[in-house]
């Protein structure tokens, strides 16, 4: 399997962002010819909303020449079919949202073990991205996570990768949930005996044959603090 666990893999302008070779990257990695593509949801019981994006998602592809023959949705309706329907997939899409809820849906259709056996591309797409680490940390994002015991930030997750990658990070440190400052008073105490890897829309994690590589900008956020350890066109192998 080559994975590519990126932030947001679209530019403004609705294509593939070529940042950091990704495009070209892609493109090496898929078969000639028909490919067969897998959108799993991350709202598997919002059956509308899934089909809006998996279709824009579709056209944004091929927008860049990544053109598919099929292109199915994993969602609830089909989550009984799951493990033919990832068999029969060259490409897999795990799409972004709330990780809590696509994290709970992964782990409902075994989509772990399913994925044991899959030699093709998968990527990542923010929460889909976090989901595939082998621990999630899941940064609270909406109102009352921040502040909710319960709230779960350390989940299990698809095993691919150890690295804990924290996307769409702009470099705002002033970003506050529920009173607090979601990285100072949050993510920063969290970080403490772990390793984040905060990394803005362009930057992605490509693994293959057991290579983990970090591409373009990132900051490591460790033992409550921050530093920036690659930047735009660098590769960091972890």
């Amino acid at each position: 399997m080559i994975c590519f666990l990126t932030s947001n893999p679209f530019s403004e302008d609705g294509a593939l962002n070529p940042a950091n070779g990704f495009v070209d990257a892609l493109r090496q990695s898929l078969p000639a010819g028909a490919v067969r593509a897998l959108f799993v949801a991350s709202s598997p019981d919002e059956p509308e909303t899934n089909e809006y994006y998996a279709t824009e998602q579709r056209q944004r592809f091929g927008a860049s020449g990544v053109i598919f023959d099929t292109f199915r949705i994993l969602d609830r309706r089909t989550a009984d079919r799951a493990a033919a329907l990832v068999a029969d997939s060259d490409f897999i899409i795990l799409t972004g949202g709330h990780v809590p809820t696509q994290n709970r849906f992964f782990r409902d259709i075994g989509l772990k073990e399913l994925l044991a056996g899959f030699d093709g591309v998968l990527i990542g797409i923010s929460a889909g991205t976090m989901n595939a680490a082998e621990t999630v940390y899941s940064q609270p994002e909406l109102e009352g996570e921040a502040i909710d015991p319960d709230y779960p930030r350390f989940m299990p997750g698809l095993g691919l990768t150890k690295a804990m990658l924290l996307p769409h990070f702009d470099g705002n440190m002033e970003y506050r949930l529920d009173g607090l400052r979601i990285w100072q008073d949050v993510t920063f105490p969290d970080s403490m005996g772990r390793r984040f890897y905060a990394v803005p829309d362009g930057s992605y994690l490509y693994l293959s044959s057991g290579a983990e590589e970090l591409r373009g900008e990132a900051w490591l956020v460790s033992d409550g603090a921050m530093q920036k350890c690659s930047a735009v066109g660098e590769a960091l192998r972890l």
